[in-house]
């Protein structure tokens, strides 16, 4: 089977799995935060201003910022996405290299400062506190079996609400272009059709996917092997 076939295969599975527990709304958010959080630090770099961000119950969320006119809508409408499936990568490296605790803090971190800088609706504020908050004592004080569940459960989310999500934004800049969100941002900063990005989206979604699938199987036959080939000390 390639590696395509596996990582859509896996994609799809864990979307099935993942909605099949009776929480999973809850942390299907911290890829909204992510993605908003990407809009925002990408509008401060370029000296713009955020004024907030919104997170909602049905995970969608909203970034309003201030920036002069002009070429940075470009970037700062890219970033989402593309920061979005950069993170979901970053969290199956940490994986793989049995950083889970890493992985945790990171996340946590995230959404602590979106809280103190960015988020001000009450949903949205509430959910960073409480997301902060369990992440934060799951990455310090729970037993490693405990910590390694967790960070999977936010790994695995944050892939498939990278590809599920960049797929939408390219059937809807083929159906409703107007509707794209950030493909018809761009479309409008650039003049180039909205499917072209929601293409791109879609593409650099599936690529990071594939990446981080990959990484997740050698993790799992590597620490087969060494089950299968434990090392034996010899006494002196």
């Amino acid at each position: 089977m390639s590696s395509w076939a596996k990582m859509a295969l896996f994609v799809l599975i864990t979307a099935l799995l993942t909605r099949l527990l009776p929480f999973s709304e809850f942390f299907r958010n911290v890829y909204t935060l992510v993605h908003e959080m990407a809009h925002a630090v990408v509008t401060l770099l370029l000296s713009g201003s955020v004024l907030y961000i919104h997170l909602y119950a049905d995970q969608s969320g909203v970034t309003h910022s201030m920036i002069p006119a002009g070429w940075r809508t470009i970037p700062i409408s890219l970033a989402g996405y593309t920061g979005a499936a950069l993170f979901a990568w970053l969290m199956f490296r940490l994986q793989a290299g049995k950083r889970e605790r890493a992985g945790l803090l990171v996340v946590a971190a995230i959404a602590a400062l979106g809280l103190f800088l960015f988020v001000r609706n009450l949903y949205g504020m509430l959910w960073c506190a409480g997301f902060a908050g369990i992440t934060l004592l799951i990455g310090l004080l729970a037993p490693g079996w405990l910590r390694m569940l967790y960070a999977s459960l936010v790994a695995f989310i944050c892939l498939v609400e990278s590809v599920f999500s960049s797929c939408t934004i390219l059937a809807l800049s083929i159906l409703e272009p107007a509707a794209a969100g950030d493909a018809a941002n761009l479309s409008r900063a650039t003049h180039l059709p909205a499917a072209v990005y929601g293409a791109f989206f879609a593409l650099f979604s599936l690529w990071c996917a594939k990446n981080a699938t990959a990484l997740l199987f050698r993790s799992i036959w590597r620490r087969r092997g060494e089950y299968a080939n434990p090392t034996e000390r010899m006494p002196l």
